[in-house]
């Protein structure tokens, strides 16, 4: 039986998590968002500079169909065309209104029969990545890398009432923000350093690929300049 245990940070103690209660323009559609990681958690719990708490769940992952955007079968133009077709963009040229329509074709994943979904957060600060790249000012190589060194983590998404069914609540922890929040603006402010100097080291890229190229030359998912970009 494979069993892990997850975390969701909050104002509140959520002992029977509910999908009708999740935001449907949420980076993965309407969901219970978790992490494994505990120290993410607390950071989220606290992240209006209110103290929160930390909800502890062990879910039995077996007969879930699970969708792991993070696995060699993936890479991060999978995860930029879901958050295309699920969160609100700022498309303000139109390179950005071609390039959503572009990547949900060609590069979106089907979520519709899975049961959980693994992939990057995407906070605020991290969103402007996405946003960037598909406005052509930050190529796919310094996009990889910035997500990479921004240390996201990832989160794990119950998206099916089959998983809804199989959660189990174990325990909730009150979280301090006098400590979490100072450490949730300093993972903030890093990416956001991180953003910065991938901005500038893109204007030095030669051999990058920007979301114009991909338009231009109608470049798919399997094309050997982008596998060899993200393998890098």
């Amino acid at each position: 039986m494979k069993e892990v245990e997850l975390y969701h940070g909050s104002n509140q103690i959520i002992e029977t998590p509910k999908l009708s209660l999740g935001k449907k323009n949420n980076d993965y559609g309407q969901g219970f968002y978790c992490t494994e990681q505990i120290e993410i958690a607390k950071e989220c719990a606290c992240k209006n500079n209110q103290n929160g708490f930390v909800n502890k769940y062990k879910i039995n992952l077996n007969a879930l169909k699970i969708l792991n955007l993070s696995d060699n079968n993936h890479n991060v133009l999978n995860w930029i065309a879901i958050l295309l077709k699920n969160r609100t963009f700022r498309l303000n040229s139109n390179i950005a209104i071609n390039s959503r329509e572009y990547l949900i074709e060609y590069f979106a994943v089907d979520t519709k029969d899975f049961d959980i979904i693994i992939g990057y957060r995407a906070d605020d600060s991290y969103f402007q990545y996405a946003e960037s790249f598909i406005e052509n000012t930050l190529p796919l190589r310094a996009l990889n890398q910035a997500l990479y060194l921004g240390k996201l983590g990832l989160q794990t998404v119950l998206v099916s009432k089959k998983a809804f069914d199989k959660i189990k609540f174990v325990k909730a922890e009150a979280v301090d923000k006098s400590i979490y929040y100072p450490k949730f603006i300093y993972r903030d402010n890093k990416a956001r350093t991180t953003y910065k100097e991938e901005i500038a080291k893109s204007k030095l890229l030669q051999d990058d690929i920007f979301m114009v190229d991909i338009l231009r030359e109608g470049i798919k998912a399997d094309d050997p300049r982008i596998q060899r970009i993200i393998s890098e």
